[in-house]
C-alpha cells in the first residue's frame, strides 16, 4: 500500500505543479475585457456587422441612383457616300455626303421618379433596421459569449480552490498516517480523488480557452484571444415583475420595422410597374447638313445645306402590357405581407420564451443565493471540522466535498442563464443598445 501511495503521490505532484504553471501563465498579459468596451469593439470588429452596414451603404446608393433623371443621347452621322466617286475635296462641310447631329430626351410619364425615389426610401428604410436587428443580434451573441467566459472562469476559480484544498488535506492526512491515527487506504482516496480534480480543472481551462476564442471572434480580435478575461460582475436578480408582451413591444424590435418597410417597399414596386402602362415619350431635335447644288442656290438664297428637325417617339402597346411586371410586383407584394406576419408571430414567440426563460433563471438563482449555496458551505466547514477531529471518515468529507464543488458549480451555471436570459429578454423587447 505504502508503493502504491508513492506511485500515486508522483502524478498528483507532477498534475498541481502542471496545474499551477497553467494558472501562472493564464495571469501574464492579461486584457481585462469590460462589457461596455466589448461592445464597442463589436461596432468595428464584427464582421456580421460591417456586412450589414455595407448593405445598407449599397441601399443609400439605390436611392441616389433612383433619382436620377434620364440621360439625353446625342447621335452623330453621316449618309449618302459615294463609294465610287469618292467625297469629293475641299473641307469638311464641302463634302459631297449628308451629316447630321441628333438629340433624343427621354421624357418619363406617370410619375415613375417619383415612384422610384419612394420605393427606393423605403428600401433604405429596411436596410437601416436589417442593420439594426443585425447589431442587435450580435450584441445578443456577445453578450452571451462575455457570459460564458465568466462562468468558465468561475469554474476554473473553484476547479483550482479545490486542487489547494485537496493538497493541504493530503499533507495533513500523511502526518495523521505516519501518527497511526488513519489508514492508508484513506490517504490513497483522497490522492485519488485530487487527481479527479486536477482533470476537472484541466477540462475548466479548456472551456475557458474555447470561451474566450468564442468571445474574441465576435469583437475581430482573434490575435489576442488567449488573454481575454471577463471582468464585469454578474448582474444583480431584479424581482420587479416582468411586463405583458404586447403589440407594441413587437412593433418596435428592428425585424419587424424591416418586415413592415419592405411591405411599404413592395407596394411601392407595385406602383411603379403599374405606372409602366403610361407611356413614356422620346423628344428629338435634328441638325443635317448636306451639299448644295451651285445651280439650284443661285439667285434665290435657298438651298443653304441646313435643315433642322423634331420628332417626338411614343410606344406602342400592340402586343405587351407590362402584364409579368405587375403580377410579378402582386406577387412580392403578398410575399412581404406573408413575410411581416411570419415575422411578427417569431417575435411575439421570442419575447414570451425569453420572459419564460428569465422568470425561471431568476427563480433558480434566488433559491440558489438564498439557500443551497450558504448550506452547501455549512455542511462541508462541519465535514472538514469533522474529519480534522476524527468524527467522520474520509468517504463523507469526500462526498461533502463532491457536494460542495457540484452547488458551486451549479450556482454559476445559474448566475450566467440569469444574465443570458436577461440580455436575452432585453433585446426582445428592443431595448438593448450598445452602452
Amino acid at each position: 500500500m505504502r508503493n502504491f501511495s508513492k506511485r500515486v503521490q508522483r502524478p498528483v505532484a507532477a498534475l498541481a505543479m502542471l496545474a499551477v504553471c497553467l494558472a501562472a501563465a493564464a495571469q501574464d498579459n492579461v486584457i481585462g475585457l469590460t462589457l461596455r468596451d466589448a461592445e464597442q469593439q463589436l461596432a468595428t470588429g464584427n464582421r456580421d456587422v460591417r456586412l450589414a452596414r455595407r448593405a445598407l451603404e449599397g441601399a443609400q446608393a439605390n436611392t441616389v441612383s433612383a433619382g436620377a433623371r434620364p440621360n439625353p443621347n446625342l447621335s452623330l452621322g453621316v449618309s449618302q457616300i459615294n463609294p465610287q466617286v469618292g467625297v469629293g475635296g475641299g473641307p469638311y462641310r464641302d463634302k459631297t455626303v449628308d451629316s447630321s447631329v441628333r438629340l433624343d430626351q427621354l421624357i418619363e410619364r406617370g410619375d415613375k421618379r417619383e415612384l422610384r425615389i419612394a420605393q427606393a426610401r423605403r428600401s433604405e428604410a429596411a436596410a437601416s433596421q436589417d442593420y439594426a436587428d443585425v447589431l442587435r443580434q450580435q450584441l445578443l451573441a456577445l453578450r452571451s459569449a462575455y457570459y460564458d467566459l465568466a462562468f468558465a472562469q468561475d469554474k476554473s476559480a473553484i476547479s483550482r480552490d479545490n486542487i489547494a484544498l485537496f493538497e493541504r488535506t493530503i499533507e495533513a492526512a500523511e502526518l495523521r498516517y505516519k501518527a497511526g491515527d488513519i489508514a492508508a487506504a484513506d490517504v490513497s482516496r483522497l490522492r485519488v480523488d485530487a487527481l479527479r480534480a486536477q482533470n476537472d480543472a484541466r477540462a475548466a481551462e479548456a472551456d475557458r480557452r474555447r470561451a474566450q476564442l468564442a468571445l474574441a471572434y465576435l469583437i475581430g480580435a482573434e490575435a489576442k484571444g488567449a488573454v481575454l478575461r471577463a471582468i464585469d460582475p454578474w448582474p444583480a436578480p431584479d424581482s420587479v415583475e416582468l411586463p405583458r408582451v404586447t403589440d407594441e413591444m413587437i412593433d418596435r424590435r428592428p425585424d419587424v420595422r424591416a418586415a413592415r418597410s419592405r411591405v411599404d417597399a413592395a407596394a411601392g414596386a407595385r406602383d411603379l410597374a403599374r405606372s409602366l402602362r403610361t407611356r413614356d415619350v422620346t423628344v428629338g431635335l435634328s441638325y443635317d447638313h448636306y451639299p448644295v447644288n451651285p445651280g439650284f442656290a443661285q439667285g434665290s438664297g435657298a438651298g443653304t445645306g441646313n435643315t433642322y428637325g423634331l420628332f417626338v417617339s411614343v410606344p406602342l402597346f400592340a402586343r405587351y402590357t407590362y402584364e409579368g411586371e405587375i403580377q410579378r410586383a402582386e406577387s412580392d407584394y403578398g410575399a412581404a405581407l406573408d413575410s411581416l406576419e411570419k415575422t411578427r408571430a417569431q417575435a411575439r414567440s421570442e419575447l414570451n420564451r425569453t420572459t419564460s426563460d428569465l422568470q425561471a433563471a431568476s427563480e433558480r438563482l434566488a433559491r440558489y443565493d438564498g439557500s443551497l449555496l450558504a448550506e452547501a458551505r455549512k455542511a462541508s466547514d462541519s465535514a472538514e471540522y469533522a474529519y480534522k477531529n476524527g468524527a467522520i471518515g474520509v468517504m463523507d468529507l469526500l462526498d461533502a466535498r463532491r457536494t460542495l464543488r457540484a452547488i458551486q458549480i451549479d450556482a454559476a451555471a445559474a448566475r450566467n442563464d440569469y444574465a443570458k436570459a436577461l440580455s436575452a429578454w432585453r433585446a426582445g423587447i428592443g431595448s438593448e443598445e450598445p452602452r
